[in-house]
């Protein structure tokens, strides 16, 4: 155990005590194993940790040992969009922002002092004292990058991007029919809403535009960051 980590058991274990809490030594056991790891886990994923180490807690209970160290403060709670809820170790004096992979769910941590001073120049140019600010970055992570086709149906684009559409794949019908929607290989569009089931919401131009799953399955587009230039 790192000495940081020693120490935070310790904090922990006094703040628990002052409150008369029971089960005390599981806790503090729980706690342990948290600080063993820098991930952003899930309670699922807590429980795997725990059985590893021989303890055989009730999700019950070790929810409530998480939803006590974010009271207290010695862990954060994060949603992040589509996945399930997640508890990493709040380190105190330290900021950190998140870019998460909308594909695999990879999640990174980040600094940045220039976006931080940025941040607070905004908010004082408005008269906002800012207390407290979250920033989470959506995107596809380089793994992610690299395994993809150039070329991808229009259902597979997540929300957000931005692609050309390049061509259609089947009859000349659906070609006209997609003509007859405003849409032309060539054009720019934007995903602005792909749950992936039902229609895709597109943004061309000032125009919102839905497309159908099967005609989505059938239009290829490529992503704004690979065309050259």
């Amino acid at each position: 155990m790192k000495n940081s980590d020693f120490f935070e058991k310790a904090n922990f274990q006094s703040l628990i005590e002052a409150d008369g809490n029971d089960r005390i030594q599981e806790k503090l056991n729980v706690i342990d194993v948290f600080l063993s790891t820098e991930e952003h886990i899930t309670l699922e994923e807590m429980l795997r940790l725990l059985r590893q180490e021989g303890y055989d807690f009730d999700s019950g209970f070790v929810k409530h040992c998480l939803h006590r160290m974010v009271e207290l403060g010695f862990a954060q709670r994060k949603q992040f969009e589509g996945q399930p809820i997640r508890y990493e170790h709040r380190h105190l004096g330290r900021h950190h922002d998140h870019m998460v992979c909308t594909k695999c769910g990879k999640i990174v941590e980040f600094a940045n002092e220039q976006i931080e001073r940025l941040q607070t120049e905004v908010a004082a140019g408005y008269g906002f004292h800012m207390l407290q600010h979250r920033m989470e970055i959506y995107g596809l992570c380089s793994d992610c990058c690299s395994k993809r086709n150039p070329l991808i149906p229009l259902a597979m684009a997540k929300p957000g991007e931005t692609v050309f559409v390049r061509e259609v794949v089947g009859c000349r019908h659906k070609q006209g029919r997609l003509a007859s929607m405003g849409l032309r290989a060539g054009d720019r569009v934007e995903i602005i809403n792909n749950t992936g089931g039902g229609r895709v919401i597109l943004g061309l131009q000032n125009t919102r535009l839905a497309v159908g799953r099967g005609m989505a399955k059938r239009i290829m587009v490529s992503p704004v960051q690979d065309i050259p230039g």
